[in-house]
Formats: C-alpha cells, sequence, structure tokens
C-alpha cells in the first residue's frame, strides 16, 4: 500500500504537526500547545509566520513586545500548567533569536518545556552573509543560535524539510518526559522554512501525550522503606516535582498519616497549604526558623521532587546531624543521587503511595511531632511581626503583609529574584498547590511581569498577583502592554527602593562598602526619579502611587474592580529584611583585603565553612 503524503512547506509542516499533539487534563482531551509567542523578522516572517498564520484557528498566535519576555512567558504557562501543558515562541535570527537564550537558560534549571522555534541563516549558503549572521572565521557552520546547545535539553538545525520528522518527535518525546523535561530548540534555517516536501499523512495524526509515572525499583524502595522505620527525626522536603507530578494530596496523606513534618522549597511551595499544622514553611537560606530547627536536628531528609539547590541545603551546611541520612526521590537519576543519597528514582505521586502503603502504621515519636508544633507556632508569631504595618518607611514584609490581607491565598502570587523571593519564601501564606509562582532556581530578574502572563493565559479565571522590586521593572516591564492588548488583567506591585536592595545588603554582610547598588551609591552627576506609575499607565494599565501601607490595601481592593492590567507602586526600606529564620548560605568573601570590614566577614565566613557537608 503507497503511504498517502502532502506537500507541505516545512514551516506549515511544523505548525499542522503542533495543532495535533494532545493531551488530557481533567478527563477533556485539550491541544498540549497552548500557543505560540512571536516575534516576527526577516529571519521567519515569510516562512513560519506564514504557517502559523493558516492555523491561528487551532493554534493562537501571541504577539509579544521582548523575545526575551515572550519565552519567559511561555515557560510559566507551563509551570503553572505543572507541565502538562506547554508553548511554543519564535523569533528571527540575530537579536531576536539571542534574546531568548535567557529563557532558555531559566528552563532549563528549572526543568520546564518550552519550544524554541528562533531563525537561522540560509542552509544553502547563497547569500552569506545574510543580515544579522554570525560568521565563524574556522567553522562555517556555527551560527550564533549554538549558544542555544548548552541551555538546551535538545537542539537541532534544520537544514532541509524532511529533518523536522524526527526532530519533533525527539522534541515532543523531552518536553513530555518527566525526568528529561526542559527547553528544546530547533533553529529554522530560513530557506528551509519555505522548501516543500511531500510529508506522509501519518506525521500529522493525532497524538495524545499522558504524563509517565516511573515505578521505582524494588531493592531501591525496601531500602527507603527501612531508613524511614529507622529514623527518629524524619523530615519532608517538598520540592517542585510535588506539584508537577500533581501529588500534593498524597503528599499530605502521607505526612498526616506517619506524623512527618514538611518543609518546601521556592519550586515546591504551596504543596501544603501554609495552615496545615506538618507545613513549617520555608527551607534553607530562605527557611522559616521552625523548618531550619528541625532541619538542623533530622536525622532523615525525604527529599521529593527536589533538585536539592544551594539554597535549599544552606550550602549544604543545614543539615548538621552527624547520622543524616537523605533520600532522593525524584524521576531523574542526576538529582537522585546528589550528594551520596539513597536513591529512589520515580514519579512522586507513585513513589509516596508505595513508601505509605509500605510503611504501615508507622509514624515518627510524638516528641518530634510536639518539637514541630511548637517550632511553627513561634515561627508564625514572628512572621505576623514583620508583616504587620507600622508608621515607618514600609518593608518588603510589611508590603507582603498589606497585600495577602487585601487577596488572600487564594491569590496566584507571581515572582523571581532580588530581596522578594526571600521574604515571599518566608511569609507568604500559599494556599491551593500552584498559587506560589517563583522562579527562583535561574533567580532572573525581568520574569515577574511576563511570567506573570504566562500564568494568566494557563490560568484565566485566577486572580493573578505580580510583586516586584524596581530593578526588575527596570530590566524588562514591556509584557504590561502585551497583558493589556490581550485583556489579561494582572495586578502588579512595584516595590522601590531605589536600587538593588538585595544586592546591597547583601554586599554590606560580606564586608563591601555600599557601592554600586542603591542609585544614590552608584557614579552619577543626577538622581533619576522614576515615575513608575507614570510609566506603566503609558502603556495602558490603571495605576496608583500609594504613600502608605494603609493607601496600598485600599488601592489593591479599588484595583481588584478594574478590569485591565492595574499597576501599584509603592516606595520602601532598601535595607530591612525579615531576621528571623534565614541560614547562612555560601559567598566567598574576599581573603586580603584592605578594608578591615571585608577582613572580619573574611573571618566569620572561614568558620562557616566548617559546617559544609562535602
Amino acid at each position: 500500500m503507497t503511504n498517502k503524503t502532502i506537500r507541505l512547506t516545512m514551516a506549515q509542516a511544523l505548525a499542522r504537526f503542533m495543532t495535533r499533539q494532545m493531551t488530557i487534563i481533567d478527563g477533556n482531551k485539550v491541544p498540549i500547545f497552548g500557543g505560540v509567542f512571536a516575534i516576527f523578522g526577516h529571519g521567519n516572517v515569510a516562512g513560519f509566520g506564514e504557517a502559523l498564520y493558516q492555523v491561528r484557528d487551532e493554534l493562537p498566535t501571541y504577539r509579544a513586545h521582548n523575545e526575551q519576555g515572550m519565552a519567559h512567558a511561555a515557560i510559566a504557562f507551563a509551570k503553572a500548567s505543572f507541565r502538562r501543558r506547554f508553548m511554543a515562541a519564535t523569533s528571527s535570527i540575530g537579536p531576536g533569536a539571542t534574546n531568548m537564550v535567557t529563557a532558555a537558560a531559566l528552563a532549563h534549571v528549572n526543568r520546564l518545556p518550552v519550544l524554541l522555534l528562533p531563525g537561522d541563516v540560509f542552509a544553502n549558503r547563497a547569500p552569506d552573509p545574510v543580515l544579522q549572521q554570525v560568521e565563524s572565521f574556522g567553522d562555517g557552520t556555527v551560527s550564533a543560535n549554538d549558544v542555544f546547545r548548552p541551555v538546551s535539553r535538545y537542539f537541532d538545525r534544520i537544514t532541509r524539510p524532511e529533518q523536522i520528522i524526527p526532530a519533533l518527535n525527539r522534541a515532543m518525546q523531552v518536553l513530555t518526559d518527566p525526568a528529561e523535561c526542559g527547553p528544546v530548540t530547533l533553529s529554522l534555517c530560513q530557506d528551509v522554512q519555505a522548501e516543500a516536501y511531500d510529508y506522509p499523512e501519518a506525521f500529522f495524526a493525532e497524538r495524545v501525550w499522558t504524563p509517565r509515572r516511573p515505578m521505582p525499583d524494588v531493592n531501591e524502595l525496601e531500602a527507603a522503606v527501612a531508613a524511614i522505620r529507622t529514623a527518629e527525626k524524619p523530615v519532608i522536603i517538598a520540592g517542585g516535582g510535588v506539584l508537577y507530578s500533581e501529588a500534593a494530596e498524597g503528599l499530605r496523606a502521607f505526612a498526616e498519616r506517619h506524623g512527618v513534618p514538611v518543609m518546601e522549597t521556592n519550586a515546591g511551595k504551596s504543596s501544603l497549604p501554609h495552615d496545615h499544622p506538618l507545613n513549617m514553611g520555608s527551607v534553607g537560606v530562605t527557611g522559616s526558623s521552625a523548618s531550619n530547627l528541625l532541619a538542623e536536628q533530622a536525622d532523615l531528609v525525604l527529599a521529593v521532587g527536589s533538585r536539592l539547590q544551594d539554597f535549599t541545603t544552606g550550602s549544604w551546611a543545614l543539615f548538621k546531624a552527624d547520622n543524616v541520612r537523605i533520600i532522593g526521590l525524584n524521576t531523574q537519576v542526576f538529582d537522585a543521587y546528589k550528594h551520596r543519597a539513597m536513591p529512589l528514582i520515580a514519579d512522586a505521586k507513585v513513589g509516596l503511595d508505595l513508601l505509605d502503603g509500605k510503611l504501615g502504621p508507622w509514624h515518627a515519636s510524638d516528641a518530634w511531632q510536639a518539637t514541630a508544633k511548637e517550632a511553627k507556632a513561634r515561627w508564625l508569631v514572628a512572621a505576623k511581626a514583620v508583616t504587620d504595618p507600622t508608621n515607618a518607611l514600609p518593608s518588603d514584609a510589611q508590603v507582603i503583609g498589606a497585600v495577602h490581607r487585601a487577596r488572600g491565598s487564594g491569590a496566584t502570587l507571581v515572582c523571581a529574584s532580588g530581596g522578594l523571593p526571600g521574604e515571599l519564601h518566608k511569609l507568604w501564606p500559599a494556599g491551593a498547590p500552584g498559587s506560589y509562582h517563583m522562579e527562583y532556581g535561574y533567580s532572573t530578574m525581568g520574569y515577574e511581569i511576563a511570567g506573570g502572563l504566562g500564568v494568566k493565559l494557563a490560568k484565566p479565571h485566577d486572580d493573578v498577583i505580580v510583586m516586584l522590586g524596581d530593578g526588575s521593572y527596570m530590566m524588562m516591564n514591556s509584557e504590561i502592554a502585551s497583558s493589556v492588548m490581550l485583556g489579561k488583567k494582572l495586578t502588579i506591585v512595584v516595590l522601590d527602593n531605589r536600587g538593588f536592595g538585595c544586592i546591597n545588603r547583601l554586599q554590606m554582610a560580606t564586608g563591601g562598602a555600599n557601592f554600586n547598588n542603591l542609585l544614590k551609591d552608584t557614579f552619577h552627576e543626577t538622581l533619576p526619579e522614576i515615575d513608575f506609575a507614570a510609566h506603566a499607565a503609558a502603556m495602558g494599565a490603571w495605576v496608583r502611587k500609594a504613600a502608605s501601607i494603609a493607601e496600598l490595601e485600599s488601592a489593591l481592593a479599588e484595583a481588584d474592580k478594574v478590569e485591565r492590567t492595574t499597576v501599584l507602586v509603592i516606595d520602601t526600606d532598601p535595607l530591612i529584611s525579615t531576621e528571623a529564620g534565614g541560614h547562612w548560605w555560601d559567598v566567598a568573601v574576599p581573603e586580603v583585603s584592605v578594608r578591615p570590614e571585608v577582613n572580619a566577614a573574611r573571618k566569620e565566613y572561614e568558620e562557616a565553612l566548617k559546617g559544609q557537608r562535602l
């Protein structure tokens, strides 16, 4: 029998293939691609741009204002969808493509799926060098898009139209695999986008992708059960894998049945509601005093879906018990073995359920649970003290308190970098799974507003609140205009401390002089008075500048009734951060300095290094 074919350009085949990929959400079959963010240029407008136009009713195309921003939005969509759905982003060649590299690194670090489709040079090389082409004197195959290689889980350059067939099959494997998951880059040579080929119709058959749930090895499971049974002071670290596996309910059941306290990473926060009695809150460098007290004493750490980065482990100085053991419950072998952990390579939901069944009636001691209860009670008192309003120039914590009082734990909170992640990790009372959306794996300034747009696309009925500092706002704010244009309302709260307050505090803590972080400490002829409210209004947002915490709460209530994106600005103190909780973080201090403050900080640093577990 002769295989039926259909003649399409490579770009048309790519677009049609994307419309045929499906998944199942809540029992309903839906497209796995939520759409394509696109900024067109000479490297993609004639080929892929025309192809996207032909499928616009099946695969929506969203016009953005910055290539990095649109890729951030696409990634946030996937994160908010618990990696069950994802998006693509396409750019021209040159700066349009390389603008997306930061976003690719963000997705790579955070294990998040996104399909990046940058235009590339001509495969036939006839017009070389084309506009925006980066030429290598020693390698004729190099283009600017090669910078995507180290930050892509899978990279391919399409130099013939038929190559898109195996490339897309591999791309879908990576995008949907719980262990390999991450960014895929298909570099599309611009002449090849327009070339036709007789594609087999079978290539465009509908395919439904559902989550793979790997079962653990029997021996690894038995070893993990035996280790837990002998533990006297066990704790659970809930990472992002708990949410991506949709294992929040299984985690709650496991913790309750066995009396094991739970602490959350930035990626895992909201795995349990903040008011659950066994939720000790954030852990590590930005941890609550409750979590860190227990972590320091723990003799067993069940790390579920966490890559155990330095903020979680206090640069591997948090776990102080001599006999502490770590069980790495993770789909990714690379993560499961970190720091000589006992691996339990499995889906988080499956792994927790099997551990639960094997442990039977076993539970942690009453004394350990009492220690956890007392520690959490003390922490809640400390947290309330720093979030309550005062008459002073507000701290970040006081703004967090105001936002939560006005909107509650039902909102979805979005943030990324600077000082706010530390305060929010400690202090934001998260509600339902996924209601706390923090990009802190790559700590990308400028993710916040674009990320908020991606979250709103994934969760259109949620109250999406974006919190960010003036530094992040200055780095990337253009997707305010996109949110207005698309009718996707965000509530954006800008905390203006007139500089990079977080790094200024770190500079001071390591003995450094106040230099080049706060605007007042820079080389300047005049200090800018930046009117963030006026700037946001110019992009179509409804705005208010609040002079106090009371005014901010009032503005938040008013903004709740506005139908378009709102931006609320408040001045904050750059020096105040929450002293309760927290843990040492390894930031190397100069070994030699002419400044006594640095020398003193170096002595403290050397003493702290003694607590690291190698």
